[in-house]
This record gives structure tokens, C-alpha cells and sequence, in this order.
């Protein structure tokens, strides 16, 4: 009998640099993170940030205090590496983070990436990437049980986007499931506080409306620097053939708040779709 298949494993790339490195440190930043208390909602999809938790951390935990989190996630990200393809799932294995391993759900993640014409298996894409990662913690602390769907995106024009979230969406309804679909982005990067709030709310206003076509449309009019912005408009035009009917921005704050500098600030959304 031959050696069993090895299955990818990621293991995390910044632990101890965007969020404490060791449980018990981490666990105590998210118990301070995290919003006790608060009535959770069906959702199925949400924008969250991904910066370091000193930063991003009090909008990421409020957003995810607010979520009724299902058993399936489905995190799209933006290629800050540069490496791997354009569109690139994780459809086996693992991650890992300080608060345990998160398995793949091969099932979802194999009908997906085998009915898209774009997304395709890539494991390099994924193993310094940080925008998916910095999600996991907040939902381990939150839930024991559930598999994820790693993908990462590159550049894309909006047609693109559009076929892909529909791709995404298709999958899902024949699989008669209910995933939450996770789109990670920071919004405008290094502006004066003022500027970055000005152009952050038009981005914001486009996704509340659940309209991706003027997101893109926004992006670049105004030159808005926000990292995510095609996870956003895939997650987007997912949701919508799921079903998506509102968006309720759950809060909303820039690096400014943490570092005293306003001056040059990145700025941080969480918002819902349901």
C-alpha cells in the first residue's frame, strides 16, 4: 500500500508580529478584542481588516462579536506577496495558528475551484500571506467547530470579479449550504485622517448599497487605496445570488486612533451583509 497523500499544511506567517505569537497572550487580547454581550446576526457575507490587532483589532472583534458564525467560512484576500497565481484556493489540508489547526472544507472548496474558470489551486499564493490569517484567531475565539475556504486574488477587472463571485455563489447553492462569506481589506492607506475618512465613505457607501460596480467604479475615480477592494466586489456579487437584501456598517476607525498620528493613517471598516 502506498504512503498516504501528504496534505498542505500553512503554518502562520505573523503570529508574534500582527498578534501575539503565544494562546495565552493571544487569548487575552481577544478577550479584551471581542464584544460580550452584543445580539448576533445571519450574515452572509462581511468586509473585516486585516492589519496588526493593535490597530484593526477593536473593528475586526466588534464585526465579529456581531456574526451568528456557521460552520463554513469562506475567506477571500488580497496578494500583498505578489507570489502565486491571480486567483489562487487552498482546496486541501490545514492552517494553523497559535489557538489550534483549522481544517479546509475539501468538499465546498473542490466544487468551487473546479467549476471556476479562474480560481485554481495554488499553495504558495497562501504561505506569506497575511490578510486571511489575521481572520482565524478572532473566529477560533468565538467557535470550537469549523472549516474554512482560503482564497487569494490579485488584480482584476470588474467583469472578472463579477464572474467569480457568481462562480463562488453557484457552488454554494448547489451545495445547499450556508457559508459566511469573509472579504479582507483595509480601506485608504498613508492619507491625512481627513482625506483617508472622505474617500473611505464613498467606498463604504458603495458597499452598504451592495452595489460592487460603483466600488470599482469609486476605486478609481477617486484613487481610493483600499488593498481589498476585489475581495469585496467578488465577496459582493456573491452574496447578492445568495440572496444578500442589506449592509450595516458595524464600525469604523483609522490607525490614527492607536497611534496618535493623523497625519498618515489607514483606515479600517466592519461591515455586514445579510
Amino acid at each position: 500500500m502506498g504512503a498516504e497523500e501528504k496534505k498542505d499544511v500553512r503554518q502562520p506567517c505573523v503570529a508574534g508580529k500582527f498578534y501575539p505569537g503565544t494562546p495565552d497572550a493571544l487569548l487575552r487580547q481577544l478577550n479584551k478584542l471581542i464584544k460580550k454581550n452584543l445580539s448576533k446576526e445571519k450574515c452572509l457575507g462581511v468586509v473585516s481588516p486585516h492589519a496588526g490587532y493593535v490597530y484593526s483589532g477593536p473593528v475586526a472583534g466588534e464585526l465579529y462579536s456581531r456574526i451568528e458564525l456557521p460552520d463554513t467560512m469562506i475567506l477571500i484576500g488580497p496578494n500583498h506577496t505578489g507570489i502565486g497565481g491571480p486567483f489562487s484556493i487552498m482546496s486541501e489540508g490545514a492552517w494553523i495558528t497559535p489557538l489550534g489547526t483549522v481544517a479546509i472544507d475539501e468538499k465546498l472548496a473542490k466544487e468551487i475551484g473546479g467549476t471556476s474558470r479562474y480560481i485554481k489551486d495554488d499553495f504558495q499564493a497562501h504561505r506569506y500571506e497575511h490578510s486571511l490569517e489575521v481572520q482565524l484567531p478572532f473566529i477560533q475565539y468565538l467557535k470550537k467547530d469549523f472549516s474554512i475556504i482560503p482564497i487569494i486574488v490579485g488584480a482584476a477587472e470588474l467583469s472578472v470579479c463579477r464572474e467569480i463571485g457568481e462562480e463562488i455563489a453557484r457552488a454554494v447553492i448547489l451545495s445547499k449550504r450556508s457559508p459566511l462569506i469573509v472579504a479582507s481589506s483595509d480601506m485608504t492607506h498613508y492619507e491625512p485622517l481627513s482625506e483617508a475618512e472622505k474617500k473611505d465613505r464613498l467606498a463604504i457607501e458603495a458597499i452598504i448599497q451592495l452595489a460592487e460596480a460603483l466600488l470599482y467604479e469609486r476605486i478609481d475615480t477617486y484613487d481610493i487605496s483600499m488593498c481589498g477592494y476585489v475581495p469585496c466586489i467578488i465577496m459582493l456579487s456573491a452574496v447578492k445570488k445568495m440572496g444578500a437584501k442589506t449592509a450595516e456598517l458595524v464600525r469604523y476607525q483609522t490607525s490614527g486612533d492607536a497611534s496618535g498620528d493623523y497625519d498618515s493613517v489607514v483606515g479600517y471598516a466592519g461591515i455586514m451583509i445579510k
